[in-house]
């Protein structure tokens, strides 16, 4: 027997295996579909002996194996059944031999067989026959099920005629020797009168009854015939069925403590009414006779006694284990055994133990096995481990198998299974491909071993033909193993990837494969690294200001209470976010990023603008170039919003390595931010303003912040007029239908007394609303008239003062754009001369208000 059932269970050695196969033309997707339905039919009691047949289907068994069937029962193949199709009546000679012929193959085994033929109709198919059974169709064959029962009842009858004939003491007879296929010709030519002999012969006798009433459902005389072989093999030194002695007794016990068997994943099987229902709690089997009915207390004690503890169980196993190691040619058993006992220990919560077991499997000798047996293994071993709950060794055993499947010795290697398998084994790695879980805190695994996995996944990627796939691995690889990787392996990284981009660059949307697992997007958020996030106000010459004639009409008046807590609460929210300034629509708006370039080299980004929503927004994309390691560098983006309303700053976006990106700043909790949510407020005016006076060489000192002016400058002596001309220019897109002019004198010493600007704005007024591009004059009087009576310091403090600059600073409401020109000459004096008539004039605000 060379290929071994890694399916295998402790309960299986009670079930008896039935092969379904399919004869001649027969569609697979019928046949699997009727093989469903037969095996369905798992477990069947038997009528008139209240015991539990249970069945094990297998639509592939080797004949080989079958030798091997009275070594250990469950591996012999009694009963067959065959399906297959015949449309007419005269393919059905050719049908009924192909039926024969696969029966030759199992006929020394086998207790009874059907055949299930679909389409024939006619005389043929009206025959009643018990071993055949015809259905016109794959859809019309309601009774399968049933016919499978009475198959399994016939392989019953069988199967207890035997037990009874081998189970019944025949002192005068000679006893069979049971062989294994090895061990026939090293039986050639011994004493079969010799004592040993016949303690050899009666000691594998009684472990194949013990075998039989398992199956058979004796589980008390299954212990019993257990425990006798046990000693009659052991004294015989008889290694090798001594093991299969010690496993079926292991076996029998197993079934009894664990009613709901140790295959994990299978069903569990319902307790057998030779098995009492509070079995599992006692921990004693129940009482079993040759009917199958539970007998007197005596019998419990006994079968107490027969019946091996949950330690005992794994002991028995590794002594078992030990015999079946000393023979070379039963790898194939000792290794099923390690598998069973594994499951076992798996129920038992005992990883370490199992752990033990499953390290002897992987060194059992095989012999020479295909490429498909070994990845068979791995992946099994693999399933065993993370069973008992060792993840990361699971996965460094799907990993070989993974790796099995593109050996060199394959013609045709695997890359699909493998990068399957590979994907199989990332959480065994705490590896998972979305890159938010890795901005969750510490970096949770070995970098190292994870990023060989991410290099593997690329280059089976590569290999399936699939760039697209590659880009996302090594994207990921990029974003998330950053930190561990070195400067040549960054430059190395970056290559690769920019070689992939150029024939299918990356992007941001979900790749899906073709079994549903879904790859999210991976944004480069650390390509550069932003740290900080500052949504800037307008430039002074575009913010808008509210028209203080229209304050009053902006509170709100949505509720009547002076003080409203949930009133308060949303603004404190709001406040959290909100930025204190505004927007205007079709303005140019700038965010800046405090951001810095972690490779050791240039780093490029293209593309960069503003990821925004709530209104319709233009981003201007820009590109820059990083130098190697450079520390925090201010980059400025600027878009263009296109409506009004609250426009929240989400994140940006780049272009790097021909990988686009998206990173949002929600998923960036280091980034800095005073605010993300600002509001844009409509269209305004724009207003440029020229004077004909020259440009002042000196900026007034008592300015706010808040409002800009442009500073121009004249000297008149007492008693002088001039005139001053303004000339405002609509350079923006709305018209401006209101215009308001005002002024303001600004003096420290507040000794100088009268008024100097004087003006008419009736004529401009008139020529409202101003259309973008059109101009209006004003034209401003400048007369300087003091009063110096009483004031007998007056001229001493004034010349004092220094030279004074005359200002007309103009400020908007709204918003402005300032543009001084000096079309007319400065008036000339000289200002050292003590000239008592010459005076300076003090500061003159103007302000122009258009609406």
């Amino acid at each position: 027997m060379s290929v071994p059932d890694y399916m295998q269970c402790a309960e299986d050695h009670q079930t008896v295996l039935v092969v379904v196969q399919p004869v001649g033309i027969v569609p697979e997707d019928q046949f699997f579909k009727i093989y469903k339905r037969i095996a369905s039919v798992s477990q069947v009691n038997i009528r008139d002996s209240q015991r539990l047949l249970y069945i094990r289907y297998r639509h592939h068994y080797l004949p080989e194996n079958n030798e091997w069937g009275d070594f250990q029962t469950h591996r012999k193949v009694v009963g067959l059944i065959c399906i297959t199709t015949c449309n007419s009546a005269k393919d059905w000679p050719q049908t009924a031999e192909r039926f024969h012929g696969q029966k030759e193959v199992y006929s020394s085994t086998l207790y009874d067989s059907r055949l299930l033929v679909f389409g024939l109709q006619g005389e043929i198919a009206e025959q009643q026959r018990t071993d055949v059974a015809f259905y016109p169709g794959f859809e019309e064959c309601s009774d399968v099920e049933r016919r499978v029962e009475d198959f399994v009842e016939s392989i019953f009858i069988v199967l207890e005629s035997k037990r009874l004939d081998r189970a019944t003491d025949k002192s005068g007879d000679k006893i069979q020797l049971l062989c294994v296929p090895f061990e026939k010709k090293d039986f050639v030519g011994l004493d079969t009168d010799s004592r040993h002999y016949k303690k050899r012969c009666q000691g594998r006798m009684r472990k194949h009854v013990g075998d039989l009433c398992l199956q058979a459902g004796m589980l008390q005389d299954a212990l019993v015939h257990y425990h006798m072989a046990v000693e009659l093999l052991r004294g015989v030194n008889d290694f090798l069925w001594l093991g299969a002695a010690l496993e079926g007794l292991c076996s029998a016990s197993v079934i009894f403590h664990y009613p709901g068997g140790t295959a994990g994943k299978m069903a569990a099987r319902k307790p057998s009414i030779s098995q009492p229902a509070d079995a599992g709690k006692r921990h004693r089997p129940g009482a079993l006779t040759a009917n199958g009915i539970s007998a007197d207390t005596s019998t419990e004690i006994g079968r107490a006694k027969n019946c091996l503890s949950p330690e005992d169980i794994i002991e028995k196993y590794k002594e078992a284990i030990s015999y079946y190691g000393k023979y070379k040619n039963a790898g194939v058993i000792e290794l099923e055994a390690c598998v069973k006992a594994v499951r076992v220990l798996a129920i038992q919560k005992r990883a370490r133990e199992a752990s033990e077991f499953l390290q002897n499997a992987v060194y059992i000798n095989l012999g020479q096995l295909s490429e498909e047996e070994k990845i068979q293994r791995y992946s099994i071993l693999s399933e065993l481990y993370e069973l008992i709950g060792f993840h990361r060794k699971s996965a460094f055993f799907k990993r070989v198998a993974a790796m099995q499947c593109v050996a060199p010795t394959i013609s045709e290697p695997g890359w699909r299974a493998c990068y399957k398998l590979l994907l199989e084994t990332l959480p065994g790695y705490s590896l998972s491909l979305d890159p938010k879980d890795f901005s969750k805190g510490t970096h949770r695994g070995w970098a190292a071993v994870q990023m060989r996995l991410l290099h593997e996944l690329v280059y089976a990627s590569r290999r399936m033909g699939n760039p697209g796939l590659s880009v996302r691995h090594l994207s990921f690889l990029l974003q998330t193993m950053l930190d561990f990787l070195s400067d040549q392996e960054k430059k190395e990284v970056t290559q690769s990837l920019e070689n992939y981009t150029s024939k299918c660059p990356g992007g941001m949307e979900v790749i899906t494969l073709s079994d549903g697992l879904k790859l999210p997007p991976v944004p480069f958020t650390k390509l550069p690294m932003v740290r900080s996030v500052k949504l800037l106000n307008l430039p002074t010459s575009l913010r808008p200001h509210k028209v203080k004639s229209l304050l009053g009409q902006s509170v709100s008046t949505a509720s009547p209470f002076i003080y409203s807590p949930i009133i308060m609460h949303n603004r404190g929210e709001e406040r959290c976010k909100k930025i204190d300034f505004q927007w205007v629509q079709g303005d140019v708006c700038e965010v800046q990023l405090m951001v810095y370039n972690p490779m050791p080299y240039e780093l490029r980004v293209e593309n960069m603008g503003l990821l925004t929503s709530g209104v319709e927004f233009e981003s201007l994309p820009a590109a820059l170039s990083l130098p190697a390691e450079s520390g925090l560098y201010p980059v400025t983006l600027v878009g263009v919003p296109r409506t009004a309303g609250n426009i929240t700053v989400n994140g940006y976006h780049t272009s790097v390595f021909g990988v686009s990106s998206d990173c949002l700043l929600e998923g960036l909790p280091s980034v800095k931010t005073s605010g993300c949510l600002v509001e844009v407020i409509p269209s305004l005016p724009r207003l440029q303003l020229s004077t004909s006076l020259p440009r002042s060489a000196h900026t007034p000192q008592h300015m706010s912040k808040e409002e800009l002016s442009t500073s121009v400058s004249v000297q008149l002596f007492n008693g002088e007029r001039q005139q001053l001309t303004i000339t405002l220019e609509n350079i923006g897109t709305e018209d401006i239908e209101s215009l308001e002019l005002t002024s303001k004198t600004v003096n420290i010493k507040d000794k100088v007394f009268g008024k100097f600007l004087s003006w008419d704005i009736e004529e401009a007024v008139h020529q409202l609303p101003l259309k973008p591009g059109q101009t209006v004059t004003l034209t401003i009087s400048i007369k300087v008239k003091l009063d110096f009576s009483g004031q007998e310091n007056l001229l001493q403090d004034l010349n004092d003062d220094g030279i004074s600059v005359t200002g007309l600073p103009i400020t908007s409401p709204l918003r402005q754009v300032l543009k001084p020109r000096a079309e007319t000459k400065a008036v000339s004096s000289e200002s050292g001369k003590a000239e008592y008539s010459h005076v300076k004039v003090g500061r003159n605000n103007t302000a122009c208000t258009p609406r």
